[in-house]
């Protein structure tokens, strides 16, 4: 089976951008083999009537790696920002075999090209295949010319058509079942990686391209070049099967200077309109990438952001919301648009379980041995009841120095609000970041926690470097609540999707299997000493609706509530275009009159307090005795 990898959303970013020049230079060619000058006492010896396309080759590596040549072709762009410079070059004579690309980048470290776009050039350099983080890694290399020099023999030249990339340009498929990419010839008319390799560093063009993520903090724009597929009814395109991923997407880059053309900023579903055109070339954030010459205007979709209606009295709600490292440090504005989002749209639910909490110094305080997240909970319902929400409480545990993963030293964990006017926290002490809660039995005959809040087995291998799911208690009109918190491993480390392994291997599956298996067997116990125990398990879990990890959870007695939404509305976070499932709400049947949202206030917006969409779900809980029967026959007249 085909994978979509969903790295991590903190992916590292080793350079930060003056300009989308900067971005594209320093993470696709940062550190090539060789060094670029253009003066030199002698020329080497160079390989005798070569054309690009013969350097390019029929397959990923070219024929000719490591051997020096002569090219002739016309400028088409020049990287001129940064710590990395070149400028591409395309023969305007193509051959007539459409496995061979007819352009190719020129490294000319960090000086800035003595070229013009248009100029007619002979390039003499040394071919090299350059990966992005060594020659061991999983992603597909870019051919260059490095160590490079060239004459100019004319300028002014009209540029190479750019290949338009309509609908039907994109194989649906998006590579061969499995192997190495490089071992294989391209095969453009059949498979969409080798499409887009095929076209390296050409000239590609898009027009009137619906946007599918937002502008990104890096200046990167999605297209997609397939806008009847599989789209969201608020412009996305959704990702739903390892097997399916939509091959048309695009990511898009500027070559432009921000200070004559700023990089736009974009919401899902608005339209860059018009052409956008420039050189194709492969970055291992994101895969192929149109560096744009040419950028669109975005003209707005009109998106808006969503609100989930209140809860009737009867209705306990909860919600769980990934709050993106939040941290005592963080500025008010964070905090503030937090608290917007969980009394405004989320009509402040009466429990709510966050993800990414991190200690009162966050990532600052590395090795430091502050672990206490007191003062950054302070702040937050502080803000929520300045928003004009209810005064909650909050429960959490704090874990031990440098062990849950996350930034470093920022000792991510999860934690509780809750509005004490609504419902009650079952407090046992005893619970700490090593002891493990257990399940026992009352006299009635239902199921309790030995400690509340608890962890749940934290000491077990499953939790290594990663964040341990906790436990708590709830009475809500004489009715317990078993709430479960959770923030599995992230997808850090698994291959990427445009990676030259097909299909990829995704390594960070194993510790979440093992997670959901933990969890699965903790709400096994809860409810083989209480059947009709009330158990709502919520948070990040970091895989898909369709994965091994939620199918673990739900093969017991838990419903995925993801899955009883529409398949084009299954989706709470955004990433490389590919509008995904991560966050979760699971229940058990003993839940009635289950009411479940996805509210869309972040993922799809330029603008956003955390890079994740809340979820909430209103229910009614089972008193766990014979009253259910009233209780449902009371019903209509308790709302």
């Amino acid at each position: 089976m085909r994978a979509v990898t969903a790295f991590s959303r903190r992916a590292t970013r080793v350079v930060s951008a003056l300009s989308a020049t900067a971005v594209a230079g320093s993470l696709a060619l940062a550190t090539p083999a060789s060094a670029q000058t253009t003066e030199r006492e002698q020329a080497p010896e160079a390989a005798a009537d070569t054309r690009i396309h013969d350097v390019q080759g029929t397959g990923r590596i070219s024929p000719m790696d490591g051997e020096t040549v002569t090219v002739p072709g016309i400028v088409t762009a020049k990287r001129q920002f940064g710590s990395v410079r070149g400028f591409w070059v395309q023969d305007p004579q193509p051959d007539d075999d459409p496995r061979t690309s007819e352009a190719l980048f020129v490294y000319n470290g960090d000086e800035t090209p003595d070229v013009t776009v248009g100029d007619e050039v002979s390039v003499t350099g040394e071919v090299s295949e350059y990966r992005p983080q060594g020659q061991d890694s999983a992603f597909q290399t870019s051919t260059q010319l490095g160590d490079a020099e060239w004459t100019v023999a004319s300028s002014g030249n009209e540029l190479p058509e750019a290949v338009e990339l309509t609908p039907d340009a994109v194989p649906d498929s998006l590579a061969p079942e499995e192997g190495n990419l490089e071992e294989f010839e391209l095969r453009p008319d059949k498979y969409a990686l080798d499409f887009w390799e095929a076209h390296e560093g050409e000239r590609v063009s898009v027009a009137d391209a619906p946007l599918v993520s937002r502008s990104t903090d890096y200046n990167e724009l999605y297209v997609t070049t397939k806008p009847e597929r599989s789209r969201t009814p608020r412009g996305g395109v959704v990702y739903g099967d390892y097997d399916a991923p939509n091959t048309g997407l695009l990511k898009i880059e500027s070559l432009l200077p921000f200070s004559e053309h700023p990089f736009p900023t974009a919401d899902v579903g608005d339209t860059l309109t018009a052409a956008t055109a420039g050189p194709l070339e492969y970055d291992q954030y994101g895969g192929y990438t149109l560096q744009a010459t040419e950028l669109g205007e975005v003209e707005s979709g009109g998106l808006e952001r969503e609100t989930t209606r209140t809860q009737n009295p009867s209705e306990l709600s909860v919600s769980t919301y990934n709050v993106e490292n939040l941290s005592a440090v963080d500025k008010q504005a964070k905090f503030d648009d937090l608290a917007g989002g969980v009394v405004k749209h989320l009509r402040s639910p009466d429990v709510v379980t966050l993800e990414e909490i991190q200690d009162n110094n966050g990532a600052d305080g590395n090795g430091d041995g502050v672990v206490a997240a007191d003062k950054t909970l302070d702040r937050f319902v502080e803000a929520i009841e300045a928003a004009g929400g209810p005064a909650y409480e909050y429960r959490q545990i704090d874990p031990q120095d440098r062990t849950d993963g996350g930034q470093p030293g920022g000792n991510i964990r999860v934690g509780f609000l809750f509005d004490p006017e609504r419902v009650a926290f079952v407090d046992r002490e005893g619970g700490d970041a090593t002891t493990a809660v257990e399940v026992e039995k009352t006299r009635r005959g239902t199921a309790k926690l030995s400690v509340s809040p608890g962890r749940i087995d934290p000491q077990h291998q499953a939790w290594d470097d990663s964040r341990k799911p906790l436990v708590g208690e709830f009475e809500f009109r004489g009715r317990t609540v078993f709430v479960v918190a959770n923030h599995f491993a992230s997808k850090g480390g698994d291959e990427p999707t445009h990676g030259r392994y097909q299909p990829p291997t995704r390594s960070s599956e194993e510790q979440r299997h093992k997670q959901a298996e933990v969890v699965r067997g903790f709400v096994d116990e809860l409810q083989r000493v209480q059947p009709n125990a009330n158990v709502v398990v919520a948070g990040d879990l970091n895989d898909f609706q369709f994965s091994e990890t939620l199918a673990t959870l739900t093969g017991g007695g838990l419903t995925s509530l993801i899955d009883t939404l529409p398949a084009n509305e299954q989706y709470s976070y955004v990433y490389e275009g590919n509008s995904q499932v991560l966050d979760h709400i699971l229940v058990s049947g003993a839940l009635r009159r289950v009411d479940y949202d996805v509210v869309r206030i972040n993922a799809e917006f330029a603008e956003q307090a955390s890079d994740h969409d809340p979820q909430i779900v209103r229910f009614k809980p089972s008193a766990g005795h014979a009253l259910d029967f009233w209780d449902w026959f009371w019903w209509p007249f308790d709302r």
